[in-house]
């Protein structure tokens, strides 16, 4: 094993060791085969905590009530203190964040005074991220709008490695997702996509500090999500998940709740067990109030046979 997967999978295992619209009878049953239990952990986008309450630390609580073992911020732009404080009161930690902004402001901008405030933002985001007791960043890299594949490939790869010694001293990961961003994929092609191009963009960056937090749902409709997962392999070092039909609205795709939908999590199951996977996932559907969140906790639960 070289040094870079060594490295890969000690952040992996260190992650996880900090850890210890349809109906709901439509929702996938898990069967036996290949459960995640004890290899997969809970977590969740802040944003999809919409309880009545503002305190921070009450929504922390819901999070944690429902079954959630961490949350996921926005950063940079919190209080600093303010999170800690509902951490040490909720007793439930911030497994990492999503950087601010990562849409409109991009590392594939042709604009160099853009790709700086990009950048600025990504440091931000670890050292907050650090702050708080995360050891991750989410982060969108740009949008094919921005230029040519090649020209946007190089351009990203340059201006995100800016951030790679700031990492690097903070033990704090930047975790690139599969969005619908026009980029490593083709965004009008059909079902039979591999991930051949996720790869050798995270691999260009010859880092350990660059992973993918591969979102299961979101490239359901480009190609066969278990295969993709299987391709990564040790890339990933957290996940997201959401549900996908391919059939929906005329044929056109429409996402689902997590384990609705034709999204094949048995063979995603498989492929996570196959990867030797062990980490955090996090919800990214619509929120909502108490039920809603014990309602996602749920779902998950079923469609990766936890509990």
């Amino acid at each position: 094993m070289n040094d870079l997967s060594s490295r890969r999978d000690f952040i992996l295992t260190a992650g996880a060791a900090a850890t210890s619209v349809l109906s709901a009878p439509a929702l996938m049953a898990a069967d036996a085969s290949f459960p995640l239990n004890g290899r997969l952990d809970k977590t969740l986008k802040i944003g999809m905590v919409r309880i009545k309450s503002d305190s921070l630390t009450d929504r922390f609580k819901a999070a944690k009530a429902a079954g959630f073992g961490a949350i996921e911020l926005s950063c940079p732009g919190n209080d600093v203190e303010e999170v800690k404080k509902a951490i040490a009161e909720s007793g439930l930690p911030v497994d990492g964040s999503v950087c601010a902004e990562h849409w409109e402001v991009r590392h594939t901008d042709p604009d160099p005074e853009v790709r700086a405030r990009a950048l600025g933002n990504l440091v931000g985001a670890l050292r907050e991220t650090k702050a708080v007791g995360g050891h991750s960043v989410l982060l969108v890299v740009g949008h094919g709008k921005d230029g040519p594949e090649e020209e946007i490939w190089d351009r990203s790869i340059g201006n995100i490695s800016k951030a790679l010694p700031v990492a690097a001293e903070l033990g704090v990961t930047i975790l690139v997702e599969n969005v619908w961003n026009h980029f490593c994929y083709d965004h009008d092609g059909d079902s039979t996509q591999t991930a051949d191009k996720f790869a050798r963009y995270i691999d260009d960056f010859q880092s350990p500090f660059v992973g993918m937090q591969f979102d299961i749902g979101n490239h359901w409709k480009y190609g066969a999500t278990g295969d993709w997962i299987r391709t990564l392999g040790k890339r990933i070092y957290k996940l997201d998940v959401k549900g996908f039909s391919r059939t929906a609205k005329d044929g056109a795709g429409a996402f689902t709740k997590i384990g609705e939908g034709d999204l094949d999590f048995a063979d995603v199951r498989k492929a996570l067990t196959e990867i030797n996977f062990y980490g955090w996932c996090a919800a990214e559907v619509a929120g909502g109030d108490e039920a809603r969140l014990k309602e996602v906790s749920d779902n998950m639960d079923r469609a990766f046979g936890l509990g």
